[in-house]
């Protein structure tokens, strides 16, 4: 219920709660159907992708074989390496040759959007992620990779190579969508929905029911109420009141 002065406007949030409360049970059937839509989008609508990963070890020759300490400077070296290396794997050349051994129908741009490389905490092994939509696709798009990238490494790098840690397998689940995102997403805005046109219809509800709501939308006492006896027979308990404001109108004509 809003306080209609000539200044400021005042709402009650005490009163706006209430009616929350009282509505409750709608904002939980709104929530439950926001939900529902949701989570039938991400599983019926939405196109599942799927992520297959490999891991590559970055060999920084400057490390001689069987030593027994590495110094900071040679892993610093190595890591640097790791940003070094997937420049090379996102360059046209390298990617052109990805496309052409694993046979799939994608150009230079797409096959860009769907790699991703990075350190793995921020060590001198790094991570190289292919999404596809097909599970299949993605794992023979990251061993294609895993096979081309060393030999296109040690064209341009001198004295550098990378080993394979782990090659990539199909994925059994998909990466994306998440039901549980989706449904968390659609039962938030379920509830801010239905909390919002909650807040309108009280916000903009202008009827002047009791004294009380005279006190509150204009600032004037009530100086006398009129008993609707008729309500009072249907309602027991709950009298109503059909009210003649003088203040009101008093304050309408000044």
């Amino acid at each position: 219920m809003e306080n209609f002065n000539e200044e400021y406007i005042e709402i009650d949030l005490i009163r706006l709660l209430k009616r929350m409360w009282h509505w409750a049970w709608a904002i939980v059937l709104v929530m439950i159907a926001c939900g529902a839509v949701a989570f039938s989008l991400a599983y019926f609508v939405i196109t599942p992708k799927y992520q297959a990963s490999a891991l590559m070890y970055v060999n920084n020759s400057s490390i001689s074989v069987g030593s027994t300490s590495v110094s900071l400077s040679d892993l610093s070296a190595s890591q640097s390496l790791v940003d070094t290396y997937i420049v090379i794997l996102k360059t046209r050349l390298t990617l052109n040759e990805v496309i052409e051994r694993a046979g799939v129908n994608y150009d230079y741009e797409t096959m860009c959007d769907i790699i991703d490389a990075e350190a793995v905490n921020s060590t001198e092994i790094f991570k190289i992620t292919v999404t596809d939509e097909d599970p299949q696709e993605a794992e023979r798009i990251t061993n294609t990779i895993v096979e081309v990238l060393p030999d296109k490494i040690s064209e341009v790098v001198d004295g550098s190579s990378v080993r394979t840690v782990d090659f990539a397998v199909v994925p059994s689940r998909r990466y994306s969508p998440s039901f549980t995102i989706y449904t968390i997403v659609g039962l938030g805005l379920g509830f801010l929905v239905s909390c919002f046109v909650i807040f309108l219809r009280e916000v903009l509800d202008d009827q002047i029911r009791n004294e009380d709501d005279l006190l509150q939308m204009y600032n004037l006492p009530m100086l006398a109420a009129v008993p609707d006896l008729i309500a009072s027979k249907k309602h027991a308990g709950n009298s109503g009141y059909y009210a003649y404001y003088t203040a009101v109108e008093e304050k309408e004509k000044t």
